[in-house]
Formats: C-alpha cells, sequence, structure tokens
C-alpha cells in the first residue's frame, strides 16, 4: 500500500465511524479528490460530510474550528503547507486556546493535513518546510507522517486526541509504499544515533544501511511522529544509548527541530551535531532545490563527520 492509500483508507474509516465528522477544503470532491488524491471517493462515499470550500485558508480553519466547537470533529486539507500561514491566527489566537479560555468546557477536535516539502520543482512558495514555525504553541499537537507504519495510524491518533492537532505529510512520500516498521535501524549501542522525522526518515535511513556497509558503524534511526510538544524523554533516552546524535530536518536551519533536539541533550555527554537546508528560498531550478535540501548522501557525510571529529 502507498502512503497516500493508508491516509485515504483512514480517512474513510473515520468518517464511516464517526457521521459527525466534517472534511473541509480546496478541491477535494469527486472526481479530483484532492491535490495528491489523499480524499479520492470521500465525496461520493459520504456527500453530507464532504464540503469543497472557496480559496481562503483563514475561513477554511476558521469554519472548521467553529463546527468542532459546536460538536463536530472537523478535518481540514490545506492544499500546500505554505498556505497554512494564512491560517496562522486561526490556530495560534484561537484553535489552541479555546479550550483553555473556557475552562476546559468545550473541546475542539480539528486536524489539519497538509502536505509539506520540496523535490518537487515547485519553487519558492510550494516547496517549503514550515512546521517549525507552528511547533511550540500551546494546545496545538504537531504529527508527522512518515512512511515506517501505517501513516494512517498517525489520523487515528488525532482523531483519538479531540484536540487541535497539525498533521505533516511530506509531499514526496505520498506515492511511496508503506515500509514496515521493522525496517528501522535499531541498536542496542548505536555508534551513532540519527534523530529524524517525516520525509526525512527515509533518507536517514538509506544512510545509516550505507554507513553500516561501507564504514561498518552501528547507526540507529530515531523516527519521530509527535514534533510538537517535543518529545524530550525519547531523545534523551537515545542519548544515554550513544555518544553521537545527528538530528535531521528538511526545514531551514536555525530556531527549528535540531536546536529542539539540543536542547533535550544539553546535560548529556554526546556529540551533537544538526543538518537542515541553508537559510534560502526554495529556488525554482530544480537541481539547485535538489542541491540545497539535504538527502542521503547528506546525511551519511554528516554522520561520518560527527563520528570522526571524536
Amino acid at each position: 500500500m502507498r502512503v497516500v492509500e493508508a491516509i485515504n483508507q483512514a480517512l474513510h474509516e473515520l468518517l464511516e465511524r464517526d457521521p459527525m465528522i466534517v472534511v473541509l477544503g480546496e478541491d477535494i470532491l469527486d472526481p479530483y479528490g484532492g491535490a495528491f488524491k489523499a480524499t479520492k471517493g470521500l465525496a461520493e462515499r459520504f456527500p453530507e460530510q464532504v464540503k469543497t470550500t472557496p480559496i481562503s485558508e483563514a475561513g477554511i480553519v476558521g469554519v472548521a474550528t467553529g463546527l468542532a466547537i459546536r460538536g463536530r470533529p472537523a478535518i481540514v486539507e490545506i492544499m500546500f503547507g505554505d498556505f497554512l500561514c494564512l491560517a496562522m491566527d486561526q490556530l495560534l489566537n484561537h484553535a489552541s486556546k479555546l479550550a483553555w479560555v473556557y475552562n476546559d468546557q468545550i473541546t475542539v477536535p480539528l486536524i489539519v493535513r497538509t502536505p509539506m516539502g520540496g523535490r518537487r520543482g515547485y519553487g519558492a512558495t510550494h516547496s517549503q518546510s514550515l512546521e517549525k514555525h507552528f511547533c511550540g504553541m500551546p494546545g496545538l499537537t504537531v504529527l508527522a507522517v512518515h512512511a515506517y507504519g501505517d501513516p494512517g495510524d498517525v489520523l487515528r491518533a488525532a482523531y483519538a486526541m479531540a484536540s487541535p492537532v497539525l498533521v505533516i505529510e511530506n509531499k514526496t512520500m505520498y506515492g511511496r509504499g508503506v515500509a514496515d516498521v521493522n525496517e528501522l535501524p535499531r541498536v542496542e549501542r548505536p555508534d551513532i544515533g540519527i534523530i529524524a522525522y517525516g520525509g526525512m526518515v527515509e533518507p536517514a535511513v538509506a544512510a545509516a544501511n550505507r554507513l553500516r556497509d561501507e564504514e561498518e558503524l552501528d547507526v540507529e534511526v530515531l523516527p519521530l511522529t509527535q514534533i510538537s510538544p517535543f518529545p524530550k524523554q525519547r531523545v534523551q533516552e537515545l542519548g544515554e544509548r550513544t555518544q553521537r546524535v545527528l538530528a535531521v530536518e528538511e526545514g531551514t536551519e536555525g530556531w527549528g527541530f535540531a536546536s529542539e533536539c539540543a536542547r533535550a541533550l544539553v546535560n548529556a555527554k554526546v556529540s551533537f551535531d544538526g543538518l537542515a537546508a541553508p537559510a534560502h528560498p526554495i529556488p525554482s531550478s530544480r537541481p539547485w532545490e535538489l542541491a540545497i535540501l539535504p538527502d542521503a548522501d547528506a546525511i551519511f557525510d554528516a554522520a561520518l563527520r560527527l563520528y570522526e571529529a571524536d
């Protein structure tokens, strides 16, 4: 099964299980089924629960939040993660705070799904990884789908939370097959630990396997699904079993995932480094785009430098 099919299957299951769920988004009706086909077949099967919307991300998330507080769990699809910034106010100043403002007398069962990431040649405003700007928001959980294990389980978990959840889906993963979680490199005492999430898990695994085959290094890859609130204990547990940790993200360097990993490991006796894209817009030239985004080769080189620096 492909990643997009696993997500689609989970959406079908959720709407069948709970007829109160409403799915909102641009171009999500059949036969189009969304820009990346994650909502394919939903409108035909659940016509009263799937609603296409005008092009207004703030309006979509605002309406979804209103539905949620009135007892109708809402699942929003934002066509590209770059457009999520237009709904920042709705998430930061409304959805994430409403339960607290009303002393938990209401719940806000809201899921916002969106594709992030580059490598498709979509240019500076359709290829970014902007999730770090939504992390650290009290009241908002940020989850990231990766290809090891059922991606649909991320949506099922988000629904069970019955609170505002942002689900990041790396767009290059949609067409790839779901891998067995047991294929992740795990070592009791790794020479290097690599921490990644979302679309960077797969290249991290490829780099780990290459480090094993070419350099005889034992490397463990820790894939994080929840990135906010940050799972500090999981990172610290890895730090207790290795002397070297590399954090990998596709977003731009600074004030991001690697910074949180470093904060979690500040008292650990580990050598640490982070790998991210440079602080530069995504180029429209696809070869240039691929050159600036971290890949398996870049992870391999960064991990080897970290090992040889000791």
